[in-house]
């Protein structure tokens, strides 16, 4: 054993209990995509991330629309795939299809022109009162259909962050930001009223009070830069409860406002909605205080009150449920004013780390879940590394 590794094995707490479950012990109910057929390992793994209607490559969002439809935004094919409901059985293949001439061809943009059904590196993805947003990464746009579709290659209906839908450079290929523009927007979350994007990119949050319906509309608030034509790391100063590094995902948890802050290891809580621009969060879980960033607070291995680089955001009654996605598990807290999380799903303990737990990946393990969703009782969890989405009930 090297020096290095003897001194981290040293350094691991040696006493620890199985923590208790955030999701059901015996794993997934239902698995889509992922290097498993039939509930064994595929012989030629790369087959498994081929587009088809049943595989995914590096998944990075889903939600379910108003209609029961489930959409998954399969990021590494550049698309989005629709079922129809929920599904029952592993390995469903999905009945809808946007952003790709068919289930059998990948590549950005479909390797064509940017257009109102088309993508490249799609993201976050939400419900929007009957509609549907979609984080479209890499054109530097968010697209809003009005309506959720209902019919494959189904156009957008409105487009953020671009003045159309032929469009895609980076804050309308300006040297600064703006309230119409988006560089890399990663999540989006709808509350009922108003429509939140995690503008990336520029280290900001952007609100529209409204759900937009004007290609370009400009953001009525940002969040996590003093104003709109700022876009720098921590808003260019000290690291404090106002400044994002790498915002990627927003929630709504029992009365407050919670922003993934992933670039600096943390959640940000505000105890009700911010009212002005550049506005400081009340409190921070992952983290001792608001000026400290680093991953499971500079520790080796994480505990129930740390973070490394937690991307997704997710609420189930009242219940706050986080992607901890490079310590490959989720964590539920149930309490804002608890630091510590309640429960865990992904590993053992709330000390253990490691993708699918260092072993071939499981019903119940995961790697880098990088987004979760909740509808009802099951929480739809984007096992990136694991190039799956997993349909896993909550525990009571």
């Amino acid at each position: 054993m090297s020096n290095l590794a003897m001194r981290v094995s040293l350094a691991r707490p040696r006493l620890r209990s199985n923590a208790p479950p955030a999701l059901e012990p015996f794993g997934a109910r239902v698995i889509l995509g992922g290097t498993h057929a039939a509930g064994t390992l595929a012989d030629a793994p790369i087959e498994s991330i081929r587009p088809a209607a049943d595989s995914l490559f590096g998944p990075r969002g889903a939600a379910v629309t108003s209609d029961g439809a489930l959409w998954v935004a399969d990021t590494g094919h550049h698309r989005l795939l629709g079922w129809r409901r929920l599904p029952e059985t592993d390995r469903t293949a999905a009945d809808r299809l946007i952003g790709q001439p068919d289930f059998a061809h990948e590549g950005r943009n479909a390797r064509g022109a940017v257009s109102a059904h088309r993508f490249n590196v799609p993201t976050g993805v939400c419900a929007c009162g009957d509609g549907l947003a979609v984080a479209d990464a890499w054109n530097h746009r968010v697209l809003i259909w009005q309506r959720a579709p209902n019919a494959s290659h189904q156009p957008a209906d409105c487009v953020l962050g671009q003045s159309d839908f032929t469009h895609a450079a980076i804050n309308r290929g300006g040297d600064r930001p703006r309230a119409d523009s988006l560089y890399w927007p990663y999540g989006v979350h709808w509350d009922g009223a108003r429509l939140w994007v995690a503008d990336t990119g520029n280290r900001r949050v952007l609100r529209w009070d409204s759900l937009p319906r004007h290609n370009g509309q400009p953001a009525d608030q940002v969040l996590g830069q003093r104003d709109f034509t700022c876009r720098d790391e921590n808003a260019g100063g000290d690291i404090d409860g106002a400044s994002l590094r790498w915002p990627h995902a927003i929630a709504h948890w029992r009365g407050t406002l919670c922003i993934a802050d992933a670039g600096n290891n943390r959640v940000l809580v505000w105890n009700s909605d911010p009212q002005r621009n550049f506005a400081a969060s009340d409190r921070v879980l992952g983290q001792i205080d608001a000026t400290r960033v680093d991953h499971n607070r500079g520790e080796y291995y994480p505990t129930a009150a740390s973070f490394n680089m937690p991307y997704g955001l997710a609420v189930h009654r009242d219940r706050l449920f986080v992607a901890d996605t490079a310590n490959s598990r989720v964590l539920r807290f149930d309490s804002p004013e608890h630091a510590e999380a309640a429960a865990l799903a992904g590993q053992t303990g709330f000390t253990d780390k490691g993708d699918n737990r260092w072993q071939p990946e499981t019903r119940d393990s995961l790697c880098w879940p990088y987004a979760v969703s909740v509808h009802r009782d099951t929480c739809i969890v984007v096992d990136s590394g694991n190039n799956r989405v997993l349909l896993w009930e909550i525990c009571a």
